[in-house]
């Protein structure tokens, strides 16, 4: 495992005048925040081996072609075709002293990766820079040591400082996703990285299972399971063989957890229709957060714990209200439309996402959480449902029929790029983005 087997060693920044966090304040390349973003050109060249070393050339070739994969699925990124390269990657010096950034510049590139990789006493070392061609300037050096199979990793680990160095955010490139498919015959939790890699199967119920939600250090996945026959919450470890439940009679459905703490919300019905519940996050029922006529259902929380978005039929349609904690007042938030649900609130805080039908069709839309005029992201491409928010808010996970069964797929948080995430056999709904976790 990459913690155990992949060491960061120092930063190759000795020749910068700053050190490394006062210096990626220079740098603001990317505005996350504009809907109008301008791809920024980016040329990842193949990296040098040195030696004529079949296994060092397979592994560099690899690490060059995941690192160019990653930078791609973030949409900040055009990469340069490298049938237009003026330089020979295998003699290009990768250092930066005899960078000719002209060659670049000349073929529109504004950013340059160059990777060099050696194996020594059977450990591959990774040496990785990024370089601005316009300013003829090295913004980040990394010098990975691993296992020669630990490209992904060393490919991940460089994605995120290449992110932060141009927009100040980490990414989500330890990240994953859960979602729901059929695929086995019955609907069952999967997991699968960020990219749509590594697809496990999480649950075994031969049953239904629905809804999941990560907690907030990535390590619990609760979730609504039939395997009862009644829809009940499970509480489930995601790496070890730890599991709890809810003890309460009724439906149980669509936990969510509270960020930063062991604590989840979720609909219960014990006391008659179904009302929204905080909950310790091994299933004990702390305080009732919501009481009126009418279901409530679908809760999420605010960045900062303090607020709860949630659906209610209490105006007799669903529409999305928010509960604060603080003030213990509601107020509704959609007006628009007579059938708004599955909200997701955004890492940042400043948007939620959520379904709503009109017309017969699902489309996805975001609000400003203190409301406003809600903004479409899809439109006339089947039924699109259940967004999700990766960990730094710049992408949303969502399923979609626009290629006949239900997908998981992939957008920018204004709505451009969307793209297909995976293919699995039968269909793949409920999606979840983690928070930012490193594996166990």
């Amino acid at each position: 495992m990459i913690r155990c087997r992949l060491m960061l060693a120092l930063p190759v920044l000795l020749f910068l005048s700053l050190p490394w966090p006062a210096a990626a304040a220079q740098y603001n390349y990317i505005d996350i925040s504009n809907p109008f973003l301008r791809k920024t050109p980016i040329a990842v060249p193949d990296f040098k081996t040195g030696l004529n070393d079949p296994a060092a050339m397979a592994a560099a070739k690899a690490t060059m072609e995941q690192l160019a994969d990653y930078l791609n699925f973030t949409g900040y990124f055009t990469l340069s075709d490298p049938g237009a390269f003026l330089e020979d990657p295998q003699k290009m010096d990768i250092t930066g002293s005899g960078i000719r950034y002209r060659n670049w510049t000349a073929i529109g590139a504004e950013l340059l990766i160059t990777g060099g990789m050696v194996i020594r006493d059977g450990a591959a070392e990774f040496e990785l820079r990024l370089f601005d061609t316009v300013k003829e300037k090295m913004l980040v050096g990394k010098r990975y040591r691993g296992a020669i199979d630990d490209h992904r990793q060393v490919a991940r680990r460089f994605c995120s400082e290449v992110v932060f160095a141009i927009t100040g955010s980490r990414g989500f490139f330890d990240s994953k996703i859960a979602f729901v498919s059929n695929g086995s015959g019955h609907k069952e939790i999967y997991l699968c990285d960020f990219d749509g890699s590594n697809v496990i199967r999480f649950t075994h119920h031969a049953s239904i299972s629905l809804f999941p939600d990560w907690s907030s250090d990535g390590r619990w996945i609760a979730y609504t399971t039939y395997a009862e026959r009644w829809p009940r919450i499970r509480i489930q470890h995601v790496w070890e063989k730890r599991a709890a439940g809810v003890d309460k009679p009724g439906l149980q459905v669509a936990p969510a957890w509270v960020p930063g703490r062991f604590e989840m919300a979720a609909s219960l019905s014990f006391s008659g229709d179904q009302e929204i519940y905080l909950l310790t996050g091994n299933g004990k029922v702390v305080k009732r957060l919501t009481n009126s006529v009418g279901i409530d259902v679908e809760p999420t929380w605010s960045p900062d714990g303090r607020r709860m978005a949630f659906v209610s039929k209490r105006s007799g349609n669903p529409q999305i209200y928010i509960y604060d904690t603080v003030s213990d007042r509601v107020q509704r938030l959609t007006f628009e439309g007579r059938y708004n649900t599955q909200p997701n609130w955004s890492p940042k805080g400043d948007r939620i996402a959520y379904s709503a039908m009109n017309n017969g069709v699902i489309d996805i839309f975001t609000i400003n959480p203190e409301g406003g005029e809600p903004i479409q992201l899809t439109e006339n491409q089947g039924n699109n449902e259940a967004p999700t928010w990766a960990p730094d808010g710049s992408l949303i996970a969502f399923s979609s029929t626009r290629e006949g069964q239900s997908r998981i797929y992939v957008m920018t948080a204004y709505g451009t790029d969307q793209r297909r995430l995976l293919t699995l056999s039968g269909e793949q709904t409920n999606p979840k983005w983690s928070p930012d976790i490193l594996n166990p």
